[in-house]
């Protein structure tokens, strides 16, 4: 196996039970093809296997669960992923397999091509979709992904240099779902690799003379991936690696709470509205003079004004801080 990670620390790194076999065949691919795609670091293995695992459910899931759902019904006639524009089955027949979900006619004939570019001799797999499931090919899907088949068509190993999961994700899924799932087996994967227990943040983050508060944010991931590099002689001295960027995280002000504030400012409207009414009414008929009554009324009409003069001042700075929080 792999002299970088072995089975035993793979399983330790996992959130669940394994399928052993969906494992070994990318343990496999790693050692004999790994230094070919530049995953012979443990800094950049960290990053794949992170998305390798939360793909696949830690090796649980090598194919599309099949409905077929709206989604799905859609393949048969995407163009983008070479599939005909015919309702000739494309969609089902080139279905999500591996653990990176190889889907689409095109990604099966590109995956074949980059195969016999390593100077092997796979099965065509536009003709049999099916074999992309078996041993070697299996475990070599994940690579190829990370090499060449994400939409970018480049190796993600310049964003694993630079520490960059964020970036990393959104080329692998178009954006950011599940990314607290990506980030934990990160840290999981990453710390394993160090030699710690994969649930050992706060114990890594006092030997690394951080704060220690259990949260993976952006100061942990940087010494995280600061640690990696040190495991590569020399290699954190090259100029086009760095550690993860420490950002300020900004919070988010939630929707619900311009909502909230829209909703408590009309009730309040309307509460002063209604018991300026009632009270203009009653002084009217316990038989007040008219200039009475015409200056509660008044009164009533002007706090009304100015609640709603006011509610939209409120709403707009609630607005602003929004925008300012969320960048």
């Amino acid at each position: 196996m792999t002299g970088i990670i072995s089975p035993a620390q793979l399983r330790a790194a996992a959130k669940s039970r394994v399928n052993e076999a969906n494992m070994t065949s990318l343990l496999v691919a790693l050692d004999k093809y790994g230094a070919k795609v530049g995953l012979d670091r443990p800094h950049r293995l960290a990053q794949f296997l992170a998305q390798v695992m939360h793909e696949s459910g830690d090796f649980r899931y090598d194919r599309e669960i099949w409905g077929p759902t709206k989604a799905q019904a859609r393949y048969d006639t995407r163009t983008d992923i070479g599939n005909t524009p015919a309702k000739d089955g494309d969609g089902k027949k080139f279905l999500g397999r591996t653990a990176m979900q190889i889907t689409g006619r095109g990604n099966y004939v590109a995956f074949r091509d980059w195969c016999r570019s390593i100077g092997l001799d796979p099965p065509d797999f536009e003709k049999q979709p099916e074999l992309i499931n078996t041993d070697p090919w299996e475990g070599l899907g994940p690579l190829w992904y990370w090499d060449k088949g994400n939409p970018t068509g480049k190796s993600l190993n310049v964003l694993a240099d630079r520490g960059d999961v964020e970036t990393i994700t959104k080329r692998i899924n178009g954006g950011k779902t599940n990314f607290a799932d990506r980030v934990e087996r990160l840290t999981r994967v990453s710390l394993v690799l160090l030699g710690y227990h994969a649930s050992e943040v706060r114990t890594f983050q006092k030997a690394a003379g951080i704060e220690v508060d259990g949260d993976v944010g952006p100061e942990t991931r940087a010494a995280l991936q600061k640690a990696l590099l040190a495991l590569t002689p020399g290699e954190a001295a090259r100029p086009e690696v760095s550690a993860s960027p420490v950002v300020e995280e900004k919070p988010v002000l939630p929707p619900k709470v311009e909502r909230e504030v829209k909703t408590k400012a009309d009730r309040t409207s309307w509460l002063v509205a209604l018991g300026g009414s009632i009270g203009t009414t009653m002084t009217g008929l316990l038989g007040a003079q008219w200039q009475t009554v015409l200056a509660i009324g008044g009164v009533s009409l002007v706090a009304l004004a100015l609640i709603i003069l006011l509610r939209g001042q409120i709403m707009a700075a609630v607005r602003e801080i929004r925008a300012g929080v969320e960048g």
